[in-house]
């Protein structure tokens, strides 16, 4: 149902003004690509790479980062190493300044050894989510599900609940993180979600939501300025 055809991107990436192109990234990468990826980035994604106390945490950053800047690289037709960030107050990455003139946005999400990075014209947010056993998961859904949706999660079976769980969480956290809104609470974000179709977005404004099974036991979810948008996935490759 909301699986996608991911595809080798064409050397000539073409975005139009409605589209969305999603990345799906592995970060177990070599030691000899992460050292790589390592020389492109700037000091302050150094420091915070080396910040990490388990290595594997560093390793996804240094893999996640490197990724994205060879992307950002290829739309703005730039080497890696020369794309710019500036930071929202609660850490979202934008272009610098002085990339304001191509009107880019992205938006990158990662779980375990995957990453899903989104880049359109228009304002976007990724959750990307590992489904897992979580012994708290209904507590945490009562605290952050609206109570409809929280008596949906209940009538179904343990088995159920992992997936809508993380159906629920992905569709608000994409919703946030395209807002950057932060001080709106998961509660009151309200989706309209069921088994076997894709679940819509409840909440005023012109926002376009898209669920994504990227591979098997994870969630995704997109969600993007703008009522019609065609949307693009594509397997990051090392080979370009």
């Amino acid at each position: 149902m909301f699986n996608y055809n991911w595809l080798t991107a064409p050397k000539n990436l073409n975005l139009s003004l409605n589209d969305v192109h999603l990345w799906r990234i592995n970060l177990n990468q070599s030691e000899s690509q992460l050292q790589a990826f390592w020389e492109t980035l700037s000091s302050d994604e150094i420091t915070r790479a080396e910040r990490f106390y388990f290595p594997e945490h560093g390793r996804r950053f240094i893999a996640s980062r490197g990724t994205l800047r060879a992307i950002l690289g290829r739309y703005l037709a730039i080497d890696p190493k020369q794309v710019e960030f500036e930071y929202q107050p609660r850490g979202k990455p934008f272009l610098a300044a002085k990339f304001v003139d191509q009107g880019l946005f992205f938006n990158l999400s990662h779980s375990q050894d995957l990453a899903l990075c989104g880049v359109s014209y228009q304002n976007l947010g990724v959750d990307l989510e590992y489904i897992r056993t979580m012994p708290d998961l209904e507590s945490l859904a009562k605290r952050f599900f609206s109570a409809e949706e929280y008596e949906h999660l209940r009538l179904v079976s343990s088995q159920e609940q992992k997936q809508m769980f993380f159906r629920y969480w992905t569709c608000k956290e994409a919703y946030v993180k395209a807002t950057g809104d932060g001080l709106v609470k998961l509660e009151e974000i309200k989706i309209s979600l069921t088994k076997n179709q894709p679940s819509r977005l409840l909440v005023p404004g012109n926002w376009n939501l898209r669920e994504l099974t990227p591979t098997d036991n994870f969630a995704a979810a997109v969600v993007v300025a703008g009522r019609n948008i065609n949307l693009h996935c594509w397997e990051y490759s090392l080979i370009q």
